[in-house]
């Protein structure tokens, strides 16, 4: 009767048995007979969920991984961005699509503002023969109740114009015409989609007002410096960014 063999002798058999659970905990792939590493994973597929994390830590995988060591990168903005048309455009094409849509709006308000400028005109001329004919030292205004009235409805045109042009536009379809013309859309930075009605307009707004008083250009300029979204005044104030 042939006696069993002991324990001891049974695991010096199989050392590959012992060798395999502390490989897996080391995160390194088990070597087969022939001296060739396997494939990560099990059954050969995807890498192990430790492994993931591992190549997220840093460049060098030699290294173990430190559980207070943060990763290089958030791997949720990592996918946002590695989607089409995911990543901020560039300032070129930004230009070119705000220089196209100012061009729109100047030629819809300039037809309005030629007109309206020759009576302001006018009016101040007039002003001015009166006190020269007065024989008078007179104080002529140039912005009185007539010539404020004809600088409201230029300004009210920009903004209702600036409104239908840019932001009903921008909230259903992400674009204006330059936006479109240079594959330009308007995205949430946490959703990826066109933004409301409401923060459409609100980044219009914040675009236009300040341009008017010249300060926006400063507030156009901050996108060349701001990372990683590339945002100007007018996005921040609507979470928004421009993606190409």
């Amino acid at each position: 009767r042939e006696r069993p063999r002991s324990r001891r002798h049974r695991l010096e058999e199989a050392p590959e048995v012992l060798a395999a659970p502390q490989q897996a905990a080391s995160g390194t792939a088990p070597q087969s007979g022939s001296g060739a590493p396997m494939a990560a994973g099990v059954g050969g597929g995807q890498p192990s969920w430790a492994q993931q994390v591992h190549r997220l830590a840093g460049p060098d995988e030699d290294q173990p991984v430190v559980p207070w060591k943060p990763v290089r990168e958030d791997p949720f903005q990592a996918v946002a961005r590695s989607q089409a048309n995911a990543r901020p455009a560039g300032l070129g094409k930004r230009f070119v699509a705000r220089l196209v849509d100012t061009i729109v709006l100047a030629a819809v308000t300039g037809a309005a503002a030629v007109p309206l400028g020759t009576r302001a005109l006018d009016h101040v001329n007039e002003k001015i023969d009166a006190a020269k004919l007065s024989g008078e030292t007179v104080t002529v205004w140039l912005l009185d109740g007539t010539t404020a009235v004809y600088l409201g409805i230029i300004v009210a045109v920009l903004l209702v114009f600036g409104v239908l042009y840019e932001a009903l536009p921008t909230a259903k379809w992400g674009r204006t015409l330059g936006k479109k013309l240079c594959g330009l859309q308007v995205r949430d930075i946490e959703g990826g989609d066109p933004p409301s009605f409401g923060l459409a307009l609100r980044r219009w707004l914040v675009y236009s007002v300040p341009g008017l008083l010249a300060i926006g250009v400063l507030g156009v300029l901050w996108g060349a410096f701001d990372r990683p979204w590339r945002q100007c005044w007018h996005d921040k104030a609507a979470h928004t960014f421009v993606a190409g």
